[in-house]
């Protein structure tokens, strides 16, 4: 059984790997390279699975697996956002040893609106179970949406909505000030174009955060499990970045996969009352249509490569 001291431990960890991540591990701005991230990248999965053996030991099978099956499909959709923060970064020309400062700010207010998500979206589906109807809708034509897309991110910056709104009513230098996101100038505070990238890579992840919660909470509705993936899978997210940026346009078919793997969560939703899918089958699912994505890919190659890999690695 989960304990309100288990919740505050778990948070307090979560905390401590944050500043541990900021203040020590990261106190100098840095390039991160291939090596650092591949490392960092095995360091949150090997966490990860160890966290989830532990839910197993704890919490029972179902729940074991239900974490796995959570954690892998935040994984899967969180590759999307690694598209956005590519574009954004190569548009803005952030320099590389400023990026990773930049993502853990972004990761650390995503974790914040996702566990708003979480609460509100589980608490609107234990008091209104007919919710699950029209999130199994949502779910499947989010799904067919991905599907017929091009695939490539739809993102312009020049004309963002939240960027012309900060041109218009903050005084933004001309050029990067270090790592900062504000500078003062003769009294009057300035922002850099290092805060407009970190506003725009938030409020992405606000469109993000809208397919993703929904698809877990489909998967369980169980706060602790929806989290603590959810966190997880945020927590490695950096460092994924920086493994996969300058490999990530070679996954170009991987789209479809999300779109069937958000359409079969759709469709579990909707017919949960009718056809009970076991845990397992849908853990095997969503893997096998991730891993045939990325085969097709590699065996498939995109002839053209619309993305320039960032400054790092």
């Amino acid at each position: 059984m989960i304990t309100p001291w288990f919740w505050v431990g778990f948070n307090l960890f979560v905390l401590a790997m944050l500043l541990l991540d900021l203040l020590v591990l990261n106190r100098k701005a840095h390039v991160v390279r291939m090596r650092e991230a591949l490392g960092w990248s095995a360091f949150w999965v090997a966490l990860s699975l160890a966290f989830g053996y532990f839910v197993y030991r704890e919490l029972g099978r179902e729940a074991g697996m239900n974490f796995l099956t959570g954690y892998l499909l935040e994984k899967a959709l969180s590759v999307d956002n690694l598209f956005v923060f590519l574009l954004i970064f190569t548009y803005f020309k952030v320099p590389g040893e400023y990026q990773h400062r930049i993502l853990f700010w972004g990761v650390l207010g995503a974790l914040v609106l996702r566990a708003l998500f979480i609460v509100v979206g589980a608490a609107l589906i234990s008091k209104f179970s007919w919710t699950l109807y029209p999130l199994g809708a949502f779910l499947v034509y989010t799904g067919f949406k991905m599907a017929t897309s091009s695939g490539d991110p739809d993102i312009d910056p020049e004309n963002n909505p939240v960027v012309k709104f900060l041109s218009r009513h903050l005084p933004i230098t001309s050029r990067y000030e270090g790592g900062k996101f504000f500078v003062r100038r003769e009294k009057l505070l300035f922002a850099t174009p290092l805060f407009v990238v970190l506003v725009m890579v938030e409020t992405t992840d606000v469109v993000f955060a809208a397919d993703s919660i929904p698809a877990i909470l489909a998967v369980t509705q169980d706060k602790f499990i929806v989290y603590t993936s959810n966190v997880f899978a945020l927590l490695g997210l950096r460092a994924l970045y920086f493994a996969l940026a300058g490999l990530m346009s070679l996954f170009h078919y991987l789209h479809y996969g999300l779109a069937l793997i958000l359409a079969f969560i759709g469709t579990k939703l909707l017919l949960h009352s009718v056809v009970h899918i076991p845990t397992e089958w849908a853990l095997g699912t969503v893997a096998g249509l991730l891993a045939l994505s990325v085969i097709v890919s590699l065996l498939f190659p995109k002839k053209d490569n619309p993305l320039e890999p960032p400054t790092a690695p």
